[in-house]
């Protein structure tokens, strides 16, 4: 059975018994601060297991993408790990509980193939519950499953929860026995190879915080209502139902790896058992390869690019795992070429958006390729430089320290280190690699623990959003509104009062204030409650569904339940909505010059003023810039309607309406049209025309990132008034070369060409007359005891390299066979240099340039025993510098 199949039939099953079937959510978990990536099928549900949104259906059913990264070293290794993987799951919100949730698992699993089901003999199946769910235990034995077959397990492995504050709740986990040649009998307690785990019926009835592992945690409470989220792991039964070993080798994978093995003549599976223990490590490394080119295809589908940061670095880092793989089987060229079209076509029938994208994900895989192997030919040369210092110094192995540097500051993989020292015969200090490694994680680990900081106590915006439910948002129509005062909450809590000069958030029933989201920065206003007034200054929506207005009481007091005037600046607004309706076009207008890969990344809609963040490979050519800026101006001479309506999902998409990636959207979605020109999601909020934007002016284009590059723009008069200011700027430029306006760059230029070459000329005469004083200086050098010496400060204004150049033609201009010192000091920034040279007769009575040096500098300073500088004391020491090197000299001889 396909796993799309296996998908399909999962969906129908609940679909049939009453659940809604919701769309995977994106890969990045934008909607919660602890999460990179969505790693659960209940992960897009939290806020209606916490009460934080009233579910619009009591039963769900989805498959989810999911991404996990913790386990990322034991990739290939087991059967049960894999980075991206996707998450059969069924929820019930206060609906049914264990009594309907395991006779549904087991319907769906045993029903024969004919009749829709998965078709699993029932007497291969076992079940395991938490320690004291007697509950559970008795319903799995009327659905027939024996008692011998159902076993009790601790938190570790039957109590579910994020791993952070939040839902959690025990769970029942199905297991299938795969048989005797996958390893030895006795359930999943004995080994968990042969009894693979396909199913987790997690009962969510209980909220935790304090967590500090799987075991330690702290039940604060029941959730509001008894819930249910299961999780089947889609390539888990897939493997079942394929009759494969393990999830490397369903069909949306295997063809991967079967490529890879082709491409290094690799015979998969020749010398390795069923059991993921029993790996060969070529079968393991071809395992990550498949694993990783997956992940890789599915997380730029969903709008991540390489970088060295958060989600970016995950997949940087995963794509590097998977061409270090190939590379030690013998691969030396770019692989993703050969792998990354076979990853499409094993994942778009389930995925059709990764064949319509693949352009723009292929060029950013691709790129990333072969920066890196940019970086391993570098970190080869580090290496050799390396491998060569250590035999250099009679050494055999290789320390800890430099490997640890190679794979931490250049990329360069720990693998290809052991590798390329024990061809040259050398080991590599792999416990002292793994000891900084290790403190490295840990730094990490800890960083990641104190930024964690679960599901915050909303407990006030939970209560003032159960009290009335929704604020319902007018500002697309209208800019004041009469409403009412909800809720008023302050630092502790929900208030009944504030008084003149506090600062309090307000919840209304309805407002016309703008929360910040989307890029667009909220409105600022006032209102006005009876006999007081509060400034509005900022506007929010800290759970979904609930606009709260974060103001300061400037005149009397306001109270709970009082009726009220909410009126926005409008001003502020109109310079908003223009600035969100240009960065639509800018968005446009980049894909039209640059291509579909040019999505948008990020954005700030703020008053005459926009910044525009998007993925592109490289720099944009500043002419492409002009032509941008000239077809944006364009479009607002045009005049076109700016429209806004609501429609499907579905219908938005076939209307080619652009979504943001990492984005959830629900299954109604606002569109907002440019008349013919563009057409985007969003619930900002925008000018009527186009021609309300007067002018749009792109100032700078820039990298903010790999692969992301940002774009800042000045709208309506802001952009005359920056025009206006270039304009006088110019004009006295002209006036002051009395050249025309358009000949001013080229004057500039003519202008500063010369001044460098006048620099230069200074610099040479300069240097000539520093030297033209070194004959002179020769005859006038002190004997100290039959070192010549002598001692001088270069001119004011002399360079570094002319002192250098000075100390040399002095030493050379003395007779050979006379031992000759020659220190020579300067100033410049309020800072001394000295610098002492010596001829090698001066050598041969033992003296050392590089020594001198640093006893006058007390130990600072560097070079060899002919040449020596240092510096960094203050400009008035430089007499003293050389008295120093005088004193040395004597005492020496």
């Amino acid at each position: 059975m396909k796993t799309a199949e296996v998908k399909r039939r999962f969906l129908a099953h609940f679909e049939a018994n009453g659940h809604t079937v919701v769309p995977s959510a994106p890969l990045p978990a934008i909607d919660d601060p602890n999460l990179l990536f969505i790693n659960a099928g209940m992960v897009q549900f939290v806020p209606f297991f916490l009460g934080q949104r009233t579910p619009p259906y009591q039963r769900a059913a989805s498959v989810q993408k999911c991404i996990r990264t913790p386990d990322i070293d034991e990739v290939g290794k087991t059967s049960r790990h894999g980075t991206f993987f996707q998450m059969n799951g069924n929820f019930s919100f206060g609906d049914y509980f264990k009594a309907g949730a395991i006779p549904l698992a087991w319907e769906l699993s045993t029903k024969p193939v004919e009749q829709g089901g998965f078709g699993l003999d029932p007497e291969k199946i076992w079940a395991t519950v938490y320690l004291d769910d007697d509950e559970a235990i008795e319903i799995w034995k009327q659905t027939g499953l024996p008692a011998e077959r159902i076993v009790r397990r601790g938190k570790k492995d039957n109590f579910w929860s994020m791993g952070i504050p939040g839902p959690a709740g025990p769970c029942s986990e199905l297991y299938y026995d795969r048989g005797p040649e996958y390893g030895k009998e006795g359930g999943p307690e004995v080994d968990e190879d042969r009894y693979l785990e396909f199913w987790n019926l997690v009962f969510m009835q209980h909220e935790i915080t304090d967590v500090k592992s799987k075991e330690e945690f702290t039940i604060v409470g029941d959730l509001p209502k008894q819930n249910i989220d299961t999780g089947m792991g889609l390539e888990r039964i897939a493997s079942i139902l394929q009759g494969v070993d393990n999830l490397y080798e369903i069909d949306e994978v295997r063809p991967i790896l079967a490529r890879a093995a082709e491409m290094t003549g690799k015979k998969y599976g020749a010398h390795s058992g069923h059991a993921a223990n029993q790996s060969h490590p070529d079968d393991v490394r071809l395992r990550v390869i498949a694993d990783h080119v997956r992940t890789a295809l599915m997380l730029i589908g969903d709008g991540i690019v390489p970088s060295n940061e958060g989600r970016g670095y995950v997949l940087r880092r995963i794509m590097r795992r998977a061409i270090r793989s190939i590379r030690l089987l013998g691969w030396q060229g770019a692989a993703l070429p050969e792998l990354l079209p076979i990853a499409r076509d094993c994942m778009s029938p389930s995925y059709p958006e990764l064949a319509e994208e693949f352009g723009r994900i292929s060029t950013y895989a691709y790129a990333e390729e072969d920066a890196f192997l940019a970086t391993l030919k570098a970190g080869t040369t580090i290496l050799d430089t390396a491998i060569t210092e250590t035999r250099a110094a009679n050494k055999t192995q290789l320390s800890g320290d430099q490997a640890f540097k190679l794979h931490d500051t250049y990329g360069f993989p720990i693998d290809l280190t052991l590798e390329i020292a024990q061809e040259q015969g050398l080991e590599v200090d792999q416990e002292g690699f793994r000891r900084l490694m290790t403190e490295q994680r840990k730094a990490a680990k800890a960083d990641a623990a104190a930024r964690k900081t679960g599901h915050a106590d909303l407990s006030a915006y939970r209560s003032a959003l159960d009290a009335g439910g929704a604020v319902e948002f007018t500002g697309y129509q209208e800019i004041t509104r009469e409403s009412r005062v909800r809720a008023l909450i302050g630092t502790k809590g929900r208030v009944e009062v504030a008084g003149e000069g506090e600062t309090i958030e307000l919840v209304l029933d309805t407002t016309p204030f703008y929360a910040e989201g989307g890029g667009q920065q909220p409105d600022t206003g006032l209102i006005k409650v009876g006999g007081g007034r509060l400034e509005v200054f900022d506007v929010q929506q800290p759970i979904p569904g609930l606009i709260v207005h974060k103001a300061r009481v400037v005149q009397g007091e306001v109270r709970a339940g009082e009726s009220g005037l909410a009126e926005i600046d409008v001003t502020r607004r109109k310079a908003i909505s223009r600035s969100h309706t240009a960065t639509h076009l800018v968005h446009q207008t980049m894909r039209n010059f640059l291509g579909e890969s040019a999505t948008q990344a990020g954005s700030l809609n703020a008053p005459g003023r926009l910044r525009f963040d998007f993925h592109t490979p490289g720099a944009v050519n500043p002419s492409v810039l002009f032509d941008v800026e000239q077809q944006i101006n364009e479009v607002l001479l045009r005049d076109l309607e700016v429209h806004a309506f609501i429609t499907s999902q579905e219908e938005a998409r076939r209307l080619g309406a652009m979504a943001l990636f990492g984005e959830k959207y629900g299954d109604e979605v606002r569109v907002v049209e440019v008349g013919d020109y563009a057409r985007e999601l969003c619930g900002g909020t925008h000018v009527s025309r186009s021609g309300q934007l007067g002018l749009v002016k792109i100032l700078t284009e820039s990298s903010i990132g790999s692969g992301v590059r940002r774009v800042e723009a000045l709208v309506g008069i802001d952009a005359f008034g920056f025009l206006a200011k270039e304009h006088l700027l110019v004009s006295r430029l002209a006036d002051l070369f009395r050249v025309p306006g358009d000949q001013v760059a080229d004057r500039v230029e003519q202008t500063v060409t010369a001044l460098r070459d006048a620099e230069k000329e200074l610099e040479k005469l300069r240097a000539q007359m520093v030297l033209a004083g070194a004959g002179a200086l020769v005859d006038q050098a002190k004997d100290l005891r039959g070192v010549a010496f002598v001692g001088t400060e270069a001119p004011e204004g002399a360079g570094g390299n002319d002192v250098r150049t000075l100390a040399q033609d002095i030493r050379g201009k003395f007779d050979p066979a006379r031992p000759a010192v020659v220190a020579v000091t300067a100033r410049s920034g309020g800072k001394a240099t000295l610098i002492v040279a010596i001829n090698a007769a001066a050598k041969s009575r033992g003296l050392s340039a590089g020594d001198l040096v640093k006893g006058a500098l007390s130990g600072r300073g560097g070079g060899n025993a002919d040449l020596a500088q240092g510096g960094g004391v203050p400009a008035a020491e430089a007499p003293n510098l050389l008295a120093s090197i005088e004193k040395a000299l004597a005492e020496a001889n």
